[in-house]
């Protein structure tokens, strides 16, 4: 696919790019690119992975008289998942992007469809196609937040009953998006040094502007991260909570009956001189005394607070 920047992105064909006065945006697959590398003409002296098993980040490089690099963007569907993978080379005429997902001509075409220009522009392209990526990330980043305030409110409830596994794939999700995100911020400011002055000095004001916004989605990010700390803490905080009241309630109990079975133990043992053992009173005024000392109890844990 071949499209040339005017005030939107339109399609054209390889031979239109050659001469032509419009700078140009082109998308390839990696067996397309090493056997039509030549229509581009760029100075590439570095080694360009192309293929999606020898990428592992997102990144730019400065060549000779080209500026190349790489893409590893998580799904958003499944952060933790499989990233979507191309390569990237750009100079002064247009950007190529070496892809066999297919992932950067639907994004291509969404931005044809969909942007129209008055300053039309390489830069301006590139700005809306980082930012294409990064379009429901505050979104998500919301979602997250929104999800731990729920498992939150259900931890102060009933630890035993919140989902604290969804914690962990939250924190997970984040921690990703974090890296991710750490990543963007690097190619952004790359792109914003214009070592090779590709790019109209007037127009690198775009990658600021993303640089920006991909701090202000990196601080949420960590912001969340810390929540998810807060909100696992909360969890063993109230879990210890719980154990501690069983075990109040518990020494409770053993402390009222440890009198009780004193008494039992002592008048089980049948002396035959033993005080009321005969008596007809005998039995009606252990059970008095044994309510009394357990109401007594009560009265007094209740005047502690212990109950």
């Amino acid at each position: 696919m071949f499209y040339q920047i005017k005030e939107a992105l339109t399609p054209c064909s390889a031979e239109e790019i050659k001469n032509s006065k419009y700078q140009y945006v082109a998308i390839v697959t990696p067996d397309e690119w090493q056997t039509d590398q030549g229509i581009f003409d760029m100075g590439i002296d570095m080694e360009l992975k192309i293929h999606e098993e020898d990428i592992h980040s997102t990144k730019a490089e400065v060549n000779f008289d080209s500026l190349t690099g790489t893409f590893s963007i998580p799904s958003r569907r499944d952060i933790t998942g499989k990233d979507y993978k191309y390569a990237f080379a750009l100079d002064e005429k247009g950007i190529v992007f070496i892809d066999s997902t297919g992932v950067v001509e639907r994004m291509v075409h969404r931005i044809s469809v969909s942007k129209k220009w008055k300053m039309p522009s390489m830069e301006r392209f590139i700005y809306d196609f980082l930012e294409l990526i990064i379009a429901r990330d505050l979104n998500i980043l919301e979602r997250f937040e929104k999800e731990l305030d729920e498992i939150e409110d259900d931890i102060l409830k009933d630890a035993v009953e919140a989902n604290l596994s969804r914690v962990n794939e939250i924190r997970g999700d984040i921690r990703d998006l974090r890296i991710h995100y750490e990543q963007l911020i690097d190619l952004g400011q790359e792109f914003e040094e214009n070592e090779n002055s590709f790019f109209k000095a007037e127009n690198v004001r775009y990658f600021g502007l993303f640089t920006d916004r991909m701090t202000r989605l990196h601080d949420t990010a960590t912001s969340l991260k810390d929540y998810t700390m807060q909100v696992r803490d909360l969890y063993h905080t109230q879990m210890e909570v719980k154990q501690n009241r069983i075990m109040t309630l518990l020494t409770v109990v053993t402390t009222i009956f440890m009198p009780l079975t004193l008494i039992t133990g002592w008048y089980g043992m049948n002396f035959y001189n033993m005080p009321a053992l005969t008596s007809p009173w005998g039995y009606p005024a252990v059970i008095v005394v044994s309510l009394l000392i357990v109401i007594g109890s009560l009265i007094f844990f209740k005047k502690k607070k212990w109950l």
